[in-house]
Formats: structure tokens, sequence, C-alpha cells
């Protein structure tokens, strides 16, 4: 079982709380477990709730109207998500989040998370911190599959993992998030084929290692020099 305050200390929503306010937000939520590939809510979903995700991983995907599955983001504990209700009470989820392995999340109906939030005003600015960095995050999504390359896309893909969540090792960056060669595929945008050519010929150059589930970044400035095209 996950130390529910600590996560919320550690999440970025509750920055600067009070322990008294966290310990409201923790009575007012309910954990809720999801078991692997089921799901939180799907894409066209009421934006009822939101999510602080606590245990296990979790996956942002999305289906463009021309029926392309992507991948928008990787969820790791202490991350929030579905919370555009926060914004627009009519909303609906523009995404589904899936669970990729058992997984568990602090959940808030966001009637009565508004109403704990209302006497908090680092909370207003938390939440439109956190709204305008999503949005931004999906136009960078779009424009890359409208625009890129899909090599400039799965070194994207890369980059920002690492930036979300690695460690330094010998070999280099080590992406702390279990990964399938699909998972990859889906955030690029591409296919499971690609994706393994791609990281092949990568690990070739020296550019990463990788294994099962398992991939180290050993020359981040050359992920860059692909991710911004500065190879061609």
């Amino acid at each position: 079982m996950p130390d529910l305050s600590d996560l919320l200390r550690r999440a970025a929503l509750f920055r600067d709380c009070t322990p008294e306010q966290l310990s409201a937000f923790l009575g007012a939520g309910t954990l809720r477990a999801v078991e692997e590939d089921s799901f939180f809510f799907q894409q066209g979903d009421p934006a009822g709730r939101l999510y602080v995700l606590a245990q296990g991983r979790a996956a942002l995907t999305q289906v463009t109207p021309d029926g392309q599955q992507i991948t928008l983001r990787i969820l790791i504990p202490g991350q929030m998500f579905g919370a555009l209700g926060l914004a627009e009470t009519q909303a609906v989820y523009p995404a589904a989040a899936q669970a990729l392995e058992d997984s568990q999340a602090m959940a808030w109906k966001v009637a009565e998370f508004r109403a704990l939030a209302e006497g908090i005003p680092s909370m207003a600015f938390n939440v439109m911190g956190l709204m305008a960095a999503y949005i931004q995050e999906m136009q960078d999504r779009y424009r890359e599959l409208a625009t890129e390359r899909v090599e400039q896309r799965l070194a994207r893909a890369l980059l920002r993992l690492a930036a979300q969540s690695s460690r330094r090792t010998d070999e280099g960056l080590l992406i702390e998030i279990a990964l399938t060669r699909q998972d990859l595929a889906q955030m690029a945008g591409t296919t499971l084929y690609t994706v393994s050519r791609m990281l092949s010929e990568w690990e070739r150059q020296g550019l990463i290692r990788s294994g099962r589930e398992r991939i180290v970044v050993a020359n981040p400035h050359g992920l860059v020099r692909i991710a911004e095209d500065l190879l061609h």
C-alpha cells in the first residue's frame, strides 16, 4: 500500500498545501484499483473525476480522427491526470487512461475537490500551471505527428521519458519506466516494426542500449541532434 500522505506531498498539484489541507484532500478522495489493461476512464467520458496515480504505471492514449491510437504520456506515481473537469464543468476526457500494470490512483469527484480547493489560493495557480503544461504537450504532439519524420518523433519520445524519470548509470541515462516497443510505437505514432528497426540501428551507433522493457540513453546529445533534425 503506498504512503498516500507522502504521495500527495510529492504531487505538483498539492505544492504548498499544509498538512491539515492534505489531510482534508485525503479524506475526500478514494483509492481506486485498476487491473492491467483496464481503464480509469475512456476517451469521451464525462470528466467527473480527477486522479493522482499512487502505484503502478498508466498511459494516456488518444484515438485521432483518422483512427490512429497514440500514447500521449506514460504516467508514474505522483502524477495527476484527468483534471480537465476542474477547468470546465461540462468537459469530457480528451484521452483514455489505461493501466499498463495493476495500478492504484487516488480519485476525487470534481465538485468535491473544487470545494476544498476554493480556500487555497496556491491551488488555483497549481491547477492553471498543470493545465497549461498539458495543453502545450498536446499541441506539441499534434505538431510532431503532422510535421516531423518518424526518427524525430521517436527520439523526442525517448528524451521526454528520460527527462521525466531516469537515473544516471555507467552506461548512461536509464529510463526508470518499463517500456515495451509497442509503447514506444504508440508514443511516436508509428509501427512496432519501425521502432524495432530504429532502436537496433541506434544501438549499433551507440546512442542507446536496450533490453527487455529497458532502455538506456547512452548519448543524449546524439538523440537531440536527431530530434532537432540536425543531421540533414
